[in-house]
């Protein structure tokens, strides 16, 4: 078996289990494949950033294992120093450095082929650095935010084009991401295009006739059977747009909201639900079970994500999937995912447009089976085909 080494500081563990899942759920598949089949191994190196005192949520990602095997992969979480809010500039060395000896250690017991980042920054000039000292090629991959928000910090792009100008391959999650990076100065010849996959026995249309009332007795909150409902699936920060989507909700009489996920904007998203009168219809169920999710998503009669930016949102393509059209904004790898009315609308990102957009879906809803069939083409069993095949490229290559 060849023996790929993933850095990703984007992995779940005990602390923040719902952390990275996409990427968890990607070299997972990509290990069982290599089970089955035999020709890939995969070693997952998730560096955890700990301030010099550890206080705080840090105390309880200090108390992680330092090793523990996890779905076929083995998981070894090495300490690096943080400095939260202005270490950024350093993060990358720093990474490299404690994570070096381990992966030394690693490839003394089970020979490395192929180092691989599954996050830009400061995964990418950490992998890069790393993979020149063990004499090894290596792939980096870019998601979103690593692009987006660390491509316009100096520091961060030249650390990253330096990386991917070294790198044997680079993988970008939609067509629109691969444009981004190839726009800050990454080489376009070396990006390959490697969509998400998608758990197909859980992401599917649902429909018993007591879901909404399942629903409202896991959640904790009424869901009317009758009344449009809209779901929104996101962290709660500014960029992904439930301040949008609140004030639109505003514009649509009798429908409720679900906000699914945690964050900073969480009391502000209150305030604003309370301040355009709206609050007994906006409900936040924080962070659900994965197993609750697609009944949320097979539920809802429409997933609104105002996005400001993404690389290609896992939560359009796990609601198309569950059969629920999708509202969200022109951005990143949207076009390759809504590409039609079926799939739902691509609008502006104001409430008047946003609101246009579910009313337009609620005024002539598509058939579940056919908005699932817009999600076909997603599965982890793809994503490892292409991933092993990719992989397998530049090994050959090297």
């Amino acid at each position: 078996m060849k023996h790929v080494l993933s850095l990703s500081t984007l992995y779940p563990n005990a602390v923040n289990p719902r952390f990275g899942t996409f990427v968890a759920r990607s070299l997972e598949a990509l290990a069982k494949r290599g089970a089955e089949r035999g020709d890939w191994q995969v070693s997952v190196v998730n560096p955890i950033g700990l301030p010099p005192v550890a206080l705080g949520r840090y105390r309880a990602l200090a108390k992680l294992p330092e090793h523990s095997e996890e779905h076929d992969v083995s998981v070894h979480r090495p300490r690096f120093t943080l400095i939260p809010a202005v270490g950024a500039r350093r993060n990358a060395s720093a990474i490299a450095k404690a994570a070096l000896p381990v992966v030394r250690r690693i490839h003394a017991e089970s020979p490395i082929d192929l180092i691989d980042a599954q996050f830009f920054f400061p995964d990418g000039p950490a992998a890069a650095w790393i993979a020149q000292e063990m004499g090894l090629p290596f792939s980096l991959k870019a998601r979103g935010s690593d692009i987006t928000y660390w491509g316009t910090l100096d520091f961060a792009r030249e650390q990253m084009i330096e990386a991917a100008n070294r790198a044997n391959g680079l993988l970008a999650v939609s067509g629109s991401m691969a444009e981004e990076m190839a726009a800050v100065g990454m080489p376009r010849h070396k990006i390959q295009v490697h969509y998400t996959g998608l758990d197909r026995d859980r992401f599917r249309p649902l429909t018993h006739t007591q879901l909404r009332a399942q629903l409202s007795s896991e959640l904790g909150f009424q869901i009317g059977d009758n009344a449009p409902l809209l779901v929104c699936v996101g962290a709660l920060i500014e960029r992904k747009g439930q301040d949008v989507a609140i004030a639109a909700l505003a514009k649509i009489e009798g429908a409720s909201l679900v906000l699914i996920g945690k964050g900073d904007d969480e009391a502000h998203l209150r305030d604003l639900a309370r301040d355009l009168s709206v609050a007994e219809r906006v409900h936040f169920a924080g962070s659900v079970d994965h197993d609750i999710l697609p009944l949320v998503l097979s539920a809802a009669d429409v997933m609104v994500l105002p996005t400001a930016n993404e690389g290609l949102a896992n939560a359009w393509v796990e609601a198309l999937a569950c059969g629920t059209p999708v509202v969200t904004c022109d951005v990143g790898g949207a076009r390759e995912i809504i590409t039609n009315s079926t799939a739902g609308r691509l609008v502006d990102r104001n409430p008047e447009s946003v609101a246009a957009g579910i009313q337009s879906v609620l005024n002539n809803p598509p058939m579940r089976q056919a908005v699932a069939a817009m999600a076909e083409k997603f599965s982890w069993q793809t994503n490892a085909i292409e991933l092993a095949a990719y992989y397998e490229g530049l090994v050959v290559q090297h």
